[in-house]
């Protein structure tokens, strides 16, 4: 299967997930360059995965979930990049909200929680896990146009207080699945905190009132991943669908392996499933077609030989860093500390998008003119992987916390909140 050419050691209930994945491949194999051209996420692609169970793919089986890992996810991931990176991206981002019920779980346990805090916390926690494996699609909201410096993720919405519930202001830049998820999973800080502690967590439904979509994302990366972003406008959101106990959110981030969406990785999986893609087309290209004086594969010339050395090199620096990231991150008996771990995927991250876009920039000179169109695969992944380059942070900012963490002791906080100001 092909999510074992990234997860070599599959398990037999491993397998069995990945078997689920293989089968919906062609079909979204087959819908890519439309959905590419249109800049359209394919509607009936959710119906595609729920039918195959794969939008519970993560969630404990206790829960209704088929109890995949990391390992399944980022098989799924690298797999469905394979066939079409939007639809993966998409699915990624739905994958991940899933630390939104898994990690406040492992925070009760860790005893971090008040008894009076639990129940909220509990409730809200297997709600997201439940619905997820009910098939319902989760769009995972948190980026915002709103930067600061000492933070990756900046959330400048508020939630107010009123009677029965909150009411949510904003608008997040970027979120797969706008206008197809049936809920956005909204980050948003709370009234009176300035910190990290105030932040909190919502079920947005897609046509709650006050819900709007921003203006059609015409970006340099996957173009049919429905990534146009939400605003919100006194938007209403009951108790009951909310998480907002103050200080809930940095618990959390606690009890994850490495940073708060501890499955980071499986986003750098879908783009060396797109690597692989493009690499695999281009050799069957240049060693089926032949030079017209010689005979023989245009693959076989000096410069061609030279670019799949690069590409083959970069390729397999691809895999190595997911791999040895997948191992740390999986671990049943931890190898490396929190910080190390976290270390490392700063380090990973950049690395592997960035050898990922070099294959197909490989590629790209390997097929000269007739690959460069945007209707063929090498195209379409050079823009694809380019996404990769800007995608949560550069490498260049990954290395430069790598080197606070090592010279200073301190490393970037993942997230922050907006000062007033900056938010009106």
């Amino acid at each position: 299967m092909i999510g074992e050419r990234l997860v070599e050691d599959m398990t037999t209930p491993e397998r069995e997930r990945a078997e689920r994945v293989e089968s919906v491949l062609p079909t979204l194999r087959e819908c890519a360059e439309e959905a590419d051209r249109t800049g359209t996420f394919p509607a009936s692609h959710v119906a595609l995965l729920r039918e195959a169970g794969l939008l519970g793919l993560v969630v404990p089986e206790k829960f209704g979930g088929l109890g995949g890992t990391l390992r399944d996810l980022a098989a799924a991931t690298f797999a469905m990049g394979t066939a079409c990176p939007s639809t993966a991206l998409a699915f990624f981002f739905h994958s991940t909200s899933a630390s939104r019920g898994l990690l406040p779980l492992e925070a009760i346990d860790a005893g971090l929680f008040a008894d009076n805090e639990i129940p909220a916390v509990r409730a809200f926690a297997e709600k997201v896990l439940t619905r997820m494996a009910d098939g319902i699609w989760l769009a995972n909201f948190a980026s915002e146009s709103v930067k600061t410096a000492g933070a990756n993720i900046t959330i400048a919405t508020t939630a107010h207080k009123v009677d029965g519930g909150w009411i949510l202001n904003g608008e997040k830049s970027f979120g797969c699945a706008t206008g197809v998820a049936d809920y956005y999973l909204t980050s948003a800080k709370l009234e009176g905190y300035d910190t990290a502690e105030g932040l909190a967590t919502f079920f947005v439904p897609r046509d709650a009132p006050g819900v709007g979509v921003r203006a059609p994302w015409d970006g340099l990366g996957m173009r049919a991943t429905a990534n146009n972003g939400i605003r919100l406008d006194d938007v209403f959101i009951a108790d009951d669908e909310a998480l907002a106990v103050p200080g809930a959110f940095t618990k959390m981030l606690t009890q994850s392996r490495g940073s708060f969406v501890g499955n980071q990785l499986a986003i750098a999986a879908v783009y060396t499933g797109c690597a692989q893609r493009v690499y695999d087309e281009i050799l069957t290209a240049t060693t089926t077609r032949t030079f017209a004086d010689t005979g023989e594969p245009i693959a076989s010339s000096p410069v061609h030989q030279l670019l799949f050395g690069e590409m083959t090199r970069s390729l397999q620096s691809a895999y190595l860093w997911l791999r040895y990231q997948l191992a740390v991150e999986t671990a049943e008996v931890p190898f490396k500390s929190k910080s190390e771990v976290f270390a490392q995927w700063r380090l990973g991250k950049g690395a592997v998008t960035e050898a990922c876009f070099q294959v197909a920039l490989g590629a790209l000179k390997a097929g000269g003119t007739s690959a460069a169109s945007m209707s063929g695969v090498v195209g379409r992944s050079l823009r694809d992987l380019a996404m990769g380059l800007v995608m949560t942070f550069p490498a260049e900012r990954g290395m430069l916390e790598v080197a606070r963490i090592v010279t200073e002791s301190r490393a970037n906080e993942l997230f922050a909140t907006a000062p007033e100001e900056a938010a009106r």
